[in-house]
């Protein structure tokens, strides 16, 4: 069996409990080694860098990059010294531009949202003019931006069987860059016409109620970076919260695999964190690495022991963060 080199980056917070339980899991499905490296405020407080060179080498040098949660120092303290966000930058260098989000309760609720990760309102190019006070951020959507992450997701439908994909947008006003974003969907939704899947598309605001009011309407979800981010933790919402909401961070040759929710100061430490997001998300990279069994077993597991209620305080649950992965760790036993 293939022994896979895996990136682990635990950041700050949570970040430091989850990850090594879903570590723990993983090492019952395959054979990995494991290179840990340093990313967050922590590593900017101790380093000076929030990612260092170091951190950005062995990501590269990886097959993968299992990454926490990270800390964004407050505003006042970004202003005296440079910080760089790590997830950000991990997206940038390695051209991570497909952010992939499971919204999925395995029962009734199973969509995916896919976003454009690069472009958009995160780009990081602002500026303020003393002149006329003005706090300005530039929208950058690119043609080949546009191209790449809608045949992504069309891709992902025809890989994964999905009948359906939507483009979420607010061409009504945002007419030249979501109407770019728009005019290319519908031109490469041409193509796929032969495969029987239907493209249609939303104004992201009625998305935003849509999916609270009828989620099944949904397949796959193809939109812009912020509009991405926002829709994809209020479908979260649906779910029981972050805790069950993992995440890909995909290129064309870099894969980031990280729970979607921060790193959660306030109850850091405190050894109740949900390891389901983690968890899942590993199950994500396993796929990625085209072990899909042990990734269906990996889900199957997480299934069972939500179906058996076997969860942290989030979810209305009792058990500790240990205690859940213990559980997960009963169901693979059985399975395998």
């Amino acid at each position: 069996m293939k022994t896979y080199k895996i990136c682990v980056i635990e950041g700050d917070g949570v970040g430091k409990e989850v990850i090594p339980e879903t570590v723990q899991v993983l090492e019952e499905l395959g054979n990995f080694q494991f290179i840990y490296e340093h990313a967050g405020y922590e590593c900017f407080k101790k380093y000076g860098s929030a990612i260092p060179e170091r951190t950005l080498k062995s990501a590269k040098e990886c097959d993968a990059i299992l990454f926490g949660a990270v800390t964004t120092p407050k505003p006042g303290e970004l202003e005296k010294k440079l910080y760089k966000s790590p997830i950000l930058t991990l997206r940038k260098e390695l051209d991570l531009y497909a952010n992939i989000r499971p919204i999925s309760n395995f029962k009734d609720i199973d969509f995916i949202i896919i976003r454009e990760n690069t472009e958009g309102l995160y780009s990081g190019r602002e500026y303020y003019n003393p002149y006329t006070e003005e706090a300005i951020a530039e929208r950058v959507i690119s043609k080949k931006g546009c191209h790449r992450i809608i045949k992504f997701a069309f891709e992902y439908a025809l890989k994964h069987h999905r009948k359906k994909v939507s483009c979420i947008h607010k061409a009504n006003v945002l007419r030249i860059t979501d109407g770019l974003f728009l005019k290319v969907f519908y031109e490469l939704s041409e193509y796929y016409r032969r495969f029987n899947i239907i493209a249609d598309d939303y104004l992201v605001d009625a998305t935003a109620m849509y999916i609270l009011k009828n989620p099944k309407m949904f397949d796959i979800i193809v939109t812009t970076n912020l509009f991405g981010d926002i829709l994809s933790d209020e479908a979260s919402g649906l779910l029981g919260g972050l805790g069950l909401a993992p995440s890909a961070n995909i290129g064309n040759s870099y894969g980031l695999f990280e729970p979607v929710h921060g790193s959660a100061p306030d109850i850091a430490g405190k050894g109740v964190v949900n390891p389901l997001a983690s968890i899942l998300s590993g199950a994500m990279m396993l796929y990625y690495l085209g072990m899909k069994e042990e990734s269906k077993i990996l889900r199957n597991a997480v299934k069972s022991v939500l179906e058996k209620g076997h969860i942290t305080p989030d979810l209305g649950g009792k058990l500790k963060t240990k205690e859940v992965t213990n559980k997960i760790l009963e169901e693979l036993n059985k399975i395998i």
